[in-house]
């Protein structure tokens, strides 16, 4: 289990950033890795939302990792995953750590939100006290081991302050958190204070609609931080093309005109690698027959 983040560690050690793609199943984790990307991120945003559901964290603990479990058995790169604000209290937080341990995740991220938590760029948030979350950090780590990355993010930029953000982050790294996540940052110059300010790797995000402006991974790599994520790019993109196909389907009564920008089902069988299960299966009939043969 420790491979991953083993691998996900030396990356951010490097001097590329590392540029993680929100990814929400299976196949679109297939599809970002054959895109040449080499790390993955599980959105908690993203994952609530294809299951129509708000991003309050109000998602289980066992349906996270159930969808981790399910991303992880079919690539080889590692996954970071969004565990909000940990699933509980710090006892809660060691439970999360081992299951997504078990399930392959190579590092997760928990925030400083009381719940209902909300997405990091939506005004209202509050915030539990920096000692409640030192403490879950520690719990995270004593069971984290060298088996998976901790990344302790921080919404205090828009309650506390910058000022307030850069001391909490200070308290998360001295509880022994191997990445610091400063949530929706608003602007280059706060980046830069915070890369100035906090020594451990960085991880941003590169959200839309949000209150980060945008920012490119060249550009954050200059700045000197480790990580940048894009968190529901891809499913944004996913679902605004679903609404105006059915859009179309519904007023022409056909597919036919969009069969040009539609998936073939050779690149999804590729994709897949949909004729190594049919050359499995011939192989076991070939043996299953050679045997029954041999017993007439």
């Amino acid at each position: 289990m420790s491979g991953k983040a083993d691998a996900l560690r030396k990356m951010l050690g490097g001097k590329e950033i590392l540029v993680a793609p929100g990814v929400f199943s299976p196949a679109v984790a297939k599809l970002a890795e054959k895109a040449g990307f080499k790390a993955l991120y599980f959105s908690g945003a993203g994952f609530s939302s294809l299951l129509a559901l708000p991003d309050l964290g109000i998602t289980t603990l066992g349906e996270v990792s159930e969808a981790t479990r399910q991303i992880t058995s079919q690539v080889d790169v590692p996954l970071i995953v969004d565990a909000d604000t940990g699933f509980g209290e710090a006892l809660n937080v060691a439970r999360t750590v081992h299951e997504l341990k078990a399930s392959g995740a190579a590092a997760l991220h928990i925030e400083d939100q009381v719940l209902p938590k909300k997405c990091g760029h939506l005004e209202g948030k509050e915030l539990v006290g920096p000692d409640e979350m030192v403490k879950k950090l520690v719990s995270a780590k004593e069971a984290a081991k060298k088996e998976l990355l901790v990344i302790a993010r921080t919404d205090a930029r828009s309650v506390e302050g910058l000022d307030g953000a850069l001391e909490r982050a200070k308290s998360y790294a001295r509880a022994g958190a191997d990445v610091l996540f400063p949530e929706a940052l608003e602007s280059r110059e706060e980046f830069v204070e915070f890369r100035k300010k906090v020594k451990l790797p960085l991880m941003a995000n590169m959200t839309e609609f949000g209150k980060t402006p945008y920012i490119s991974a060249g550009e954050f790599e200059e700045m000197g931080y480790n990580l940048v994520i894009f968190p529901v790019t891809a499913f944004r993109a996913m679902m605004k093309t679903v609404k105006e196909t059915f859009k179309r389907l519904k007023e022409e009564g056909t597919q036919k005109g969009m069969v040009g920008s539609l998936m073939t089902r050779k690149e999804f069988y590729d994709l897949i690698d949909y004729y190594k299960y049919e050359e499995a299966d011939g192989k076991a009939l070939k043996a299953a027959k050679k045997l029954l043969e041999g017993t007439g």
